[in-house]
């Protein structure tokens, strides 16, 4: 669908392409081909959008016969050189119609043909047929290519900003895990030895109170514990295998040092080991 505003520029650009024509064309000989002429290049200026090759041809060969063609001859040839997808084709309809503008130009010199005129005739089309159309290709694979590396930047972007956040999600996820086995170990052990002081005989009840406090705050601080370590996982996806989540050994040592800490302070403590 086309915009607003260009309708309204192919409408002046057909405009004064006709006013041109009219220019271009010998108004005292044949008004009424004239006037033909300028409504044939206003009509034909939208329509090498559609029909770049056709309308290319017919002007460049045209224009030889009626010089009010040629003032669409550049606008065809920079809308063909934009509009032809493939490079052969593209090449084949310039060069059709640069060779058959230059024979109709020699044709029309018959039997009075100059060196000279030929070679004029060869330079204007060749500035108005393969000078516009070669601008035309190169500017528009010139877009393509910028556009394409936008794309490719972008979608780098992308990908960038994925591997971070994996990046930042198995980084909340070790930290999540080493503080489970780190503090989690040391506030069992604190819970495990209040509780047991709290059941001594020997102790007063003030003495039982105090111990009991501490068993609520070290329960209390495995509760927020847990909340903290489970908000640093929240979001995060599995690690994957224990190679790429880490060494499960500091975990199978942290509670080799916890069993040992609860010996050196009198517990009884069996240690079972089964599996890898």
């Amino acid at each position: 669908m086309w915009s607003i505003g260009r309708i309204i520029g192919e409408a002046l650009l057909s405009l004064v392409l006709g006013l041109l024509a009219l220019t271009l064309e010998d108004t005292g000989a044949d008004a009424p081909r004239t006037i033909a002429v300028a409504v044939a290049v206003a009509l034909l200026c939208p329509l090498r959008r559609v029909l770049p090759t056709p309308v290319l041809l017919l002007t460049a060969v045209g224009g030889i016969v009626l010089p009010g063609l040629l003032a669409l001859v550049p606008v065809a040839a920079w809308s063909a050189g934009r509009r032809i997808a493939r490079h052969g084709r593209a090449t084949l309809a310039f060069a059709a119609a640069y060779v058959l503008s230059v024979a109709a130009s020699v044709i029309q010199d018959l039997p009075h043909l100059l060196i000279s005129s030929l070679i004029f005739s060869a330079l204007l089309m060749l500035s108005l047929i393969v000078v516009p159309g070669l601008i035309s290709r190169y500017s528009s694979q010139r877009r393509a290519l910028v556009e394409a590396l936008r794309d490719y930047s972008a979608q780098l972007l992308r990908e960038r900003e994925m591997v971070a956040g994996q990046a930042r999600l198995r980084e909340r996820q070790r930290i999540a895990q080493d503080m489970h086995d780190s503090l989690g170990h040391q506030l069992a052990l604190i819970s495990v030895h209040t509780g047991a002081l709290e059941v001594d005989s020997e102790l007063t009840g003030r003495q039982r109170e105090a111990v009991g406090v501490l068993r609520e705050a070290s329960v209390t601080a495995m509760r927020e514990l847990r909340e903290v370590v489970g908000l640093l996982r929240d979001g995060t996806q599995d690690p994957g295998p224990p190679e790429e989540a880490g060494p499960a050994a500091g975990v199978v040592d942290g509670i080799e040092d916890l069993a040992r800490s609860s010996r050196a302070a009198g517990t009884r403590v069996e240690l079972r080991r089964a599996g890898e």
